[in-house]
């Protein structure tokens, strides 16, 4: 499992309290029982928080799944050239 997967893996666990939780990239909202759109802010918050980076609203609007969700914190830790 790429890092990027494996930290996002251990920030949704805690996010909804649960250790059990695994990751894939076509993973939804519909996939999670506790995922509502309380959740959903909770989650991005901390994943904010743990890559040290920031989601426009639109970026969060656009996203369809868990894959597209890391695909974008990976755009967004790219190094600036």
């Amino acid at each position: 499992m790429p890092e990027i997967m494996e930290r996002m893996q251990a920030v949704f666990r805690d996010t909804f309290d649960d250790d059990g939780l695994v990751l894939r990239p076509d993973m939804t909202a519909a996939d999670v029982d506790a995922w509502d759109s309380l959740m959903h802010i909770n989650l991005i918050v901390a994943i904010e928080r743990e890559f040290k980076v920031k989601f426009t609203t639109a970026e969060v609007t656009s996203l369809k799944n868990v894959g597209d969700l890391v695909a974008l914190v990976e755009k967004k830790q790219a190094p600036k050239s």
